[in-house]
């Protein structure tokens, strides 16, 4: 076992929260719950197996990623042991799935036994060489090798990545998804360093067992998910499980368990927004958490105002283990006013800057070009990571996300922000939420295309009234070419609208007129 930094103290604090009472309830699932024991003795049972095929701390352990119990330990188990987390996620496709089992090259591939038996998935795992496990779900013998898959180590080829915790799959929201290395060192600090966030928590607390129930719905296969199980455990909180996150899922479990803080993306908030839930259903929360996404400021807006609840933005990415910066409650309270739009103030601990995205110098604050992030837990910790995002700074450190430069359209030599059109899109009163994507023209290169839900109970407006709405609002060159509505918007995993599938379904619309 590797016996580095990472392991004495991530993995000791693990196992601190699972001895403190075996007996109590830690994790809640379709109603039902799971104590700190059943997670430790699940967990245990998935490292005695790795040991037993000579995978030990380093070896690269792909798991085909779902929200249920199960998971919780496999996750308790390779962050204890440290063994490298490959993330696959279980509710793409066949064909996509096999593709990705056979690109990551895991000598060992763990899931329920349902998507164990997708036929598309054996053969992947069957050509790649793979040992098959599989959580059973039964507490007498909760992981098994699958006898049909018991594994080719000659085809082995990467067996182990040494001092990584995750190797990412991202959620491919503007192209490929790709898969990001995450260190253990990083991943760590990023964990121990959420308690500073936490009122009444230090990163010095013994551990112990806290009150309350936190909900968890983000996907596991997504940083956000992994993160917040891993600081729930580290907190010794309760969680409440969320397969994914549906309206009434999310109600009922903040009627059952009175949670202070919940959260989910921004469509999330929308679709909450659009039910008209009660609001003393949620009269527990003093604060709504969001991310992943671009939040409208007017949406936090409405939200605040119906429930009296203020909405958290926070910002961050997979190569970051989490968040970079955020609002916390006493900034909400101080600076909403003044500094309303912000993804919030950047995070202690981290720097950030703005260069121009040509030149890559540094630009004063206050400027627009591209954002740099470095902290102890991105990148090596010295050197400024460049992200795709184009950003402002103000002097209080607030950050102000423009959009994605890498996401710009080009039409006819004009360049179109996709997130300007969808804030204007969403500000009529009929449409719930919008998607902008790009699509080929022979004579401008590119034009802009849009797709949109209308909310419940609104009159869908015509393409013309639509259209009448928006040059009011927008420059000529970027009024969309077409105007779709939908049922509902093509999403990745983390609820956020995946771009390639939008760019698709506009295209083909198009082609179709």
């Amino acid at each position: 076992m590797n016996t580095g930094m990472h392991k004495s103290q991530l993995a000791g604090m693990i196992e601190a929260t699972l001895s403190i009472d075996p007996s109590a309830p830690a994790l809640e699932f379709e109603k039902r719950w799971h104590t700190w024991g059943e997670i430790g003795a699940a967990a245990k049972s998935l490292t005695d197996l790795l040991d037993g095929l000579g995978l030990g701390a380093g070896a690269r352990v792909g798991t085909l990623l779902r929200n249920r119990p199960e998971f919780v330990s496999v996750l308790v188990s390779l962050f204890s042991s440290g063994r490298c987390l490959a993330t696959l996620n279980a509710h793409a496709p066949d064909e996509a799935l096999g593709a990705d089992i056979e690109c990551v090259q895991s000598p060992v591939i763990v899931g329920l036994a349902a998507d164990l038996a997708r036929p598309k998935v054996r053969e992947a795992i069957a050509r790649s060489g793979a040992v098959a496990l599989m959580l059973t779900g039964d507490s007498a013998n909760p992981i098994a090798q699958d006898p049909a898959l018991p594994g080719n180590r000659a085809r082995w080829s990467k067996i182990s990545a040494p001092e990584i915790a995750i190797e990412m799959l991202t959620s491919g929201t503007t192209g490929a998804p790709k898969r990001i290395p995450l260190p253990y060192p990083n991943f760590e600090k990023a964990l121990i360093g959420a308690a500073k966030f936490e009122k009444g928590r230090t990163t010095s607390d013994a551990p112990k067992l806290r009150g309350g129930v936190q909900i968890v719905s983000a996907p596991i296969a997504h940083i956000a998910g992994v993160t917040a199980v891993m600081n729930n455990i580290l907190a010794g909180r309760r969680v409440c499980l969320l397969e994914k996150f549906t309206v009434e899922g999310f109600r009922d479990a903040v009627v059952r368990h009175r949670p202070k803080v919940a959260g989910a993306p921004p469509s999330a908030l929308r679709m909450i927004m659009d039910a008209d839930i009660p609001r003393e259903d949620l009269s527990s929360l003093v604060a709504y958490r969001t991310g992943t996404a671009p939040l409208d400021p007017a949406l936090a807006d409405a939200f605040y105002e119906r429930y009296g609840v203020p909405v958290l933005q926070n910002y961050g990415a997979t190569e970051f283990a989490g968040g970079a910066a955020g609002w916390t409650l006493d900034d909400f309270k101080l600076f909403w006013t003044h500094k309303r739009g912000s993804v919030g103030r950047v995070n202690p601990g981290v720097e950030a800057r703005i260069v121009d995205p040509e030149a890559g110098e540094e630009i004063a604050r206050g400027s627009e070009g591209l954002l740099e992030m470095r902290g102890a837990n991105i990148g090596d910790g010295k050197t400024f990571v460049r992200t795709t995002d184009l950003a402002v700074l103000d002097e209080d450190g607030f950050l102000f996300i423009k959009g994605r430069h890498d996401n710009a359209i080009i039409r006819g030599g004009f360049k179109i922000l996709p997130h300007d059109l969808i804030k204007v899109l969403e500000q009529h009163p009929a449409i719930r939420e919008a998607g902008v994507a790009g699509i080929p023209d022979a004579r401008l290169g590119q034009v802009p295309a849009a797709a949109y839900i209308v909310k419940a109970g609104a009159t869908p407006p015509t393409e013309d009234e639509l259209k009448s709405f928006l040059r009011t609002r927008l420059m000529p060159y970027q009024i969309p070419v077409l105007l779709k509505a939908v049922e509902e918007l093509p999403r990745t995993p983390s609820m956020k609208i995946s771009q390639p599938a939008l760019k698709a379904l506009l295209e083909q619309d198009a082609a179709t007129r």
